[in-house]
C-alpha cells in the first residue's frame, strides 16, 4: 500500500478530480490524502479521506474574492500574480508537512510549491492538467485570458502563436518572482516558469480530459499522458434527488438546466433573472441552480430554483444546459449528451467553450449580451436543431465510454512500481 498525496487548489471542478482520483486510488488499496483550502475539510473527511489544510485558503464562501477571481479577462492575472505566487512561501511548509512520509505527490498546476518541494526533497511527483488551456500548444491553440486582439493573432498561425507564448512568457516573469526567492531560499536554481514548461513533472503530467475536447499536440510534454475526465460520482452514497426535484422533473417535459458552477455564480448579476425569463418567452420549463444567489421574483409554476443539485444526477434529464464553461461542468453536459449554451466568464471557459462549438453541440453567448430575447433565440437554435441533437448525443456515448479515472490510476500506479 502506497501513501498519495493529492493537493490542489480552485473551485469544486479542481477539487472533484483530486476526490475521484483518491476515491479510486483508495479502493486500490493505498493511502490516499487531500491537500486543498480549508474551506473542503468538512466534504473531504466525510468521504473518510485524511486532509491537510494549504494556503491560501480560497473560500467559495467569500463571494468578495470569487467575483474577483471571475471578473473577466482581469480574473487569470489577478488569481496568479496577486493571490496565488506570492502565497507560495505559506505554501511550501504546509505541503512539505503534509507530504512528509508520502511516496507520491500529485498536484494540479496551481500548487507551485509541488515541483520546488519535489526537486528540494526527491520525493516523486506528478502534475496534472485539467483543460487545453493549460497545455498551451501552438499547434491547436486555445483562446488566452486577454484582449480581443490577442484572439486575433491567434488566428495568424503557428508563428504568431510562437510569438503569443514568448510573449506570456515574458510577461509573466515578474508574475513568479516569490516562486524564484523561496527557491533561492532553498539553495535551488530559479527554475522554468511555472505558468509554462516549469510546472509538468518529468516523471509523469497526466491531461485529464477528453481527446474529444483535444487529442495529444505535437509540442505537449513527452510524459504527458492523456486518461480522459476524471469524473467524481457525488451521489454514489445518496443517489435519490429531493423529492420535491423528483416531482419537477416527472411533472413534464425535459427542463432547460441553468448553472453557474461553484465559483461564477457568486458574479450572477442578472442570470438568473434573464434566464427565467428567456424559458418563459420559449414556453419552456426551467431549473435554476442558484447557489447563495435569491431566486428571481414571482417564478410560474414551470421554473423551479434550487441551490445545488449533482450535475450526473440531472443533466441527462435536461433539454438544454446553459453554463458558464468551467471544464468540469462541460464535462458532465458532454456525458449527458445534451447540447449546451456556454456563457463564459474568465480563465479556461472561452476556449472550452470554443471547443464545444467547433463540436458541433453548442453555442455561446457573452455575458455582456445575456438578455432574455438572446438568449431565448441562442436556445431554439439548439432545441430546434435535430443534427445538434445527435451530435450531442453520440458525443455522449463516447465521453461515457472513457474511463478517465481509472486511467489515471493505472498511470499513478506505474509510477509507483519501481517502489
Amino acid at each position: 500500500m502506497a501513501r498519495i498525496l493529492i493537493a490542489t487548489i480552485g473551485s469544486l471542478g479542481d477539487l472533484h478530480p483530486a476526490l475521484a482520483l483518491a476515491l479510486e486510488l483508495r479502493r486500490r488499496g493505498h493511502r490516499a490524502e487531500i491537500a486543498t483550502s480549508e474551506f473542503y475539510r468538512e466534504k473531504i473527511t466525510a468521504l473518510g479521506l485524511p486532509f491537510h489544510p494549504l494556503p491560501p485558503d480560497i473560500s467559495l464562501g467569500d463571494g468578495e474574492l470569487i467575483r474577483q477571481i471571475m471578473d473577466g479577462r482581469r480574473a487569470s492575472a489577478y488569481l496568479l500574480r496577486d493571490l496565488m505566487f506570492p502565497a507560495v512561501t505559506a505554501m511550501y511548509p504546509a505541503l512539505a508537512t503534509a507530504a512528509a512520509g508520502a511516496d507520491l505527490l500529485v498536484s494540479s498546476e496551481i500548487v507551485y510549491a509541488a515541483p520546488v518541494l519535489a526537486e528540494k526533497t526527491g520525493l516523486p511527483w506528478v502534475s496534472f492538467t485539467l483543460a487545453p488551456l493549460s497545455l498551451f500548444s501552438v499547434h491547436d491553440p486555445s483562446l488566452l485570458p486577454g484582449p480581443p486582439g490577442t484572439h486575433w493573432l491567434q488566428r495568424r498561425g503557428l508563428g504568431a502563436n510562437r510569438f503569443l507564448r514568448l510573449g506570456a512568457k515574458l510577461t509573466t516573469w515578474r508574475w513568479w518572482r516569490p516562486v524564484r526567492r523561496l527557491r533561492r531560499s532553498l539553495g535551488l536554481p530559479p527554475g522554468r516558469s511555472p505558468l509554462l514548461e516549469g510546472k509538468y513533472s518529468p516523471r509523469l503530467d497526466l491531461a485529464m480530459f477528453s481527446p474529444a475536447l483535444q487529442p495529444p499536440q505535437p509540442d505537449w510534454p513527452a510524459q504527458t499522458v492523456q486518461t480522459g475526465f476524471p469524473f467524481y460520482e457525488e451521489n454514489a452514497a445518496a443517489p435519490a434527488l429531493p423529492a420535491v426535484v423528483e416531482q419537477f422533473f416527472a411533472a413534464g417535459a425535459p427542463p432547460i438546466v441553468f448553472t453557474l458552477g461553484s465559483a461564477a455564480v457568486y458574479a450572477a448579476d442578472n442570470f438568473y433573472v434573464e434566464s427565467a425569463r428567456a424559458a418563459q418567452l420559449l414556453g419552456r420549463r426551467a431549473l435554476l441552480l442558484l447557489g447563495q444567489n435569491p431566486p428571481p421574483p414571482d417564478l410560474p409554476p414551470t421554473v423551479l430554483a434550487w441551490d445545488y443539485l449533482p450535475y450526473a444526477q440531472i443533466f441527462a434529464r435536461a433539454a438544454v444546459i446553459v453554463h458558464q464553461g468551467g471544464v468540469g461542468t462541460t464535462a458532465q453536459a458532454l456525458r449527458a449528451g445534451r447540447p449546451m449554451l456556454v456563457v463564459p466568464f474568465a480563465h479556461d471557459q472561452p476556449d472550452n467553450a470554443a471547443r464545444v462549438i467547433r463540436l458541433g453541440v453548442a453555442r455561446s453567448l457573452s455575458r455582456s449580451r445575456y438578455r432574455a430575447k438572446r438568449v431565448a433565440v441562442e436556445l431554439a437554435a439548439l432545441l430546434d436543431d435535430p443534427a445538434v441533437q445527435s451530435r450531442a448525443a453520440a458525443l455522449g456515448e463516447r465521453i461515457r465510454a472513457e474511463h478517465g479515472v481509472a486511467a489515471a490510476c493505472d498511470e499513478l500506479e506505474k509510477v509507483l512500481r519501481p517502489a
